[in-house]
């Protein structure tokens, strides 16, 4: 069976996350999608410092704004945010999907969250704790979705 992995964040703000997230991307063979409008440059140097020498490993797509990535990637989309009502150990991941991520201040957009409410994921944290760092929550979701694929092509 083939996987693909796909992360895409949606309107990144802070430069370093991004760079963390290309990180992971590269140990995971993740495609990694940035949506428009974004918080820094690509040039920034937080963000190719955050990212090292890893720039070269990882498939990077930009797309001018959401309707944009969703004509281009057709594919299973799961949306991560604070106000889902699924945990990712709970459901059975497409072999080929997309982590939905929103920006580091606002998450994703409410017209996002509403066309796809069968698919938000949340990760389990106390009531007293908002959300996770950006670049924590993408790891913690891309992994819990390699552990149910059997980790393909890591070793």
């Amino acid at each position: 069976m083939s996987y693909a992995l796909h992360i895409v964040l949606v309107e990144p703000e802070i430069p370093q996350n991004t760079g963390n997230i290309v990180r992971l991307c590269s140990a995971l063979g993740a495609t990694l999608h940035l949506v428009k409008p974004l918080g820094f440059l690509l040039e920034d140097k937080y963000l190719k410092r955050a990212g090292l020498d890893y720039w070269p490993l990882v498939e990077i797509r930009e797309h001018e704004n959401y309707e944009a990535f969703e004509q281009s990637v057709p594919l299973k989309k799961y949306l991560m945010t604070s106000k889902g009502c699924h945990r990712p150990t709970d459901i059975a991941f497409f072999s080929e999907c997309c982590l939905l991520f929103g920006g580091e201040t606002k998450g994703l957009a409410p017209h996002i969250l509403q066309k796809y409410p069968e698919d938000d994921l949340r990760l389990p944290m106390r009531d007293e704790c908002r959300c996770l760092n950006l670049s924590n929550a993408v790891a913690v979701a891309a992994y819990e979705v390699m552990r149910q694929w059997g980790y393909p092509n890591l070793r």
